[in-house]
């Protein structure tokens, strides 16, 4: 009751003033406490990395690493933070994250604001004991060189975390799609994975991919991740596009995510998953169980949501949790993994 009626409060200003003030309320300890929910049926691996249940934090909640103590403690079994580029970067002007309540929905074009990798890995060596934790990778605006820049990060950070994912799919950092190229994506997890190979332990690399690729698009990501080594592949990132929103912010520039973006991105996770063996991440317009339940039958291992929660609050993660597991049940499944796929013809 008070997680809903925080998040109520939250909502009454502005966007990105109300999730700096979510992050301090997290700091000072007013956040969640009994940790992941966990039941046999939830408990799954991604990449070899075992999770107390799918649901994840996606990346951009927690950008800069601040609130790792009471994330750890929320019902969500595992979490991503980021995005981290090379050097600290005030990202693009405000206004820049818009609320489209009226469609459960925000669009964003915050353009990898971030404190650096330095600040951000000396918050990741101090990370809570227990807890599944990985790091959104990016590029600064105006490298030189930004296929360099996400190995730069995996090299200073990539001790701390237990996965890295490259995120060549936000649309608000400009150009930034373009490395979704064949040849330029062969060669940027190229320069990942020899970082990743100096690492006192190579953890998994996910590669994060964008919701308005067509089917040869994503058949060519599919077959370069496969060959570079690429563990997982999260699908997706926010769209572009903006079908049937009523809000009036709906033509705002950025990326959208929440509700509109479900029918889309599921659709992208069920295409991919005939397309690869590699273990796939549902995100993109979860709010619900039943939603929850769907990515999974498209082919999803594993689970992250973010924008519901500005809706929801962080209470909605042991919600979802809770009657997914009552859905797993129902259906005579044994475990989440039991399911994965296994009505991917229904979202094509």
């Amino acid at each position: 009751m008070i997680d809903r009626l925080g998040a109520a409060a939250l909502r009454r200003i502005d966007p990105e003033t109300g999730h700096t003030l979510a992050l301090a309320a997290l700091r000072s300890g007013l956040g969640p406490c009994g940790g992941p929910v966990s039941t046999p049926r939830l408990r799954c691996t991604l990449a070899g990395l075992a999770l107390p249940n799918p649901l994840g934090l996606a990346a951009g909640f927690d950008k800069n690493a601040v609130a790792l103590g009471a994330l750890s403690r929320s019902a969500f079994g595992w979490i991503e933070v980021g995005a981290a580029t090379p050097r600290p970067q005030e990202g693009n002007p405000r206004p820049r994250l818009f609320r489209l309540a009226g469609d459960r929905a925000a669009i964003n074009r915050m353009g990898f604001n971030n404190d650096g990798a330095a600040a951000i890995a000396a918050r990741l060596a101090r990370r809570p004991k227990g807890m599944v934790l990985g790091l959104n990778l990016g590029a600064n605006k105006d490298s030189p060189d930004r296929a360099a820049d996400y190995a730069a990060v995996l090299a200073l950070c990539g001790d701390h975390v237990d996965f890295a994912t490259v995120n060549v799919s936000s649309p608000n950092t400009e150009r930034l799609r373009e490395l979704q190229g064949p040849q330029a994506l062969a060669a940027l997890l190229a320069g990942v994975m020899e970082a990743r190979a100096r690492l006192v332990r190579p953890i998994p690399v996910f590669l994060k991919i964008a919701p308005d690729l067509d089917e040869a698009g994503l058949a060519a990501i599919a077959e370069v991740a496969e060959s570079a080594g690429v563990a997982a592949i999260i699908a997706t990132n926010t769209t572009l596009a903006r079908d049937g929103l009523r809000s009036r912010h709906a033509q705002e520039k950025g990326g959208l995510s929440g509700a509109p973006l479900f029918d889309r991105s599921t659709r992208v996770l069920a295409q991919l998953a005939g397309m690869t063996r590699l273990p796939l991440v549902g995100v993109g317009g979860i709010g619900s169980a039943e939603q929850a339940y769907a990515k999974i039958r498209a082919g999803a291992s594993a689970l992250q949501l973010y924008t519901a929660l500005v809706f929801g609050g962080l209470s909605l993660a042991g919600d979802i949790l809770r009657g997914l597991d009552a859905l797993l049940a129902r259906d005579g499944f044994a475990s989440v993994a039991d399911a994965v796929g296994c009505r991917r013809a229904d979202y094509l």
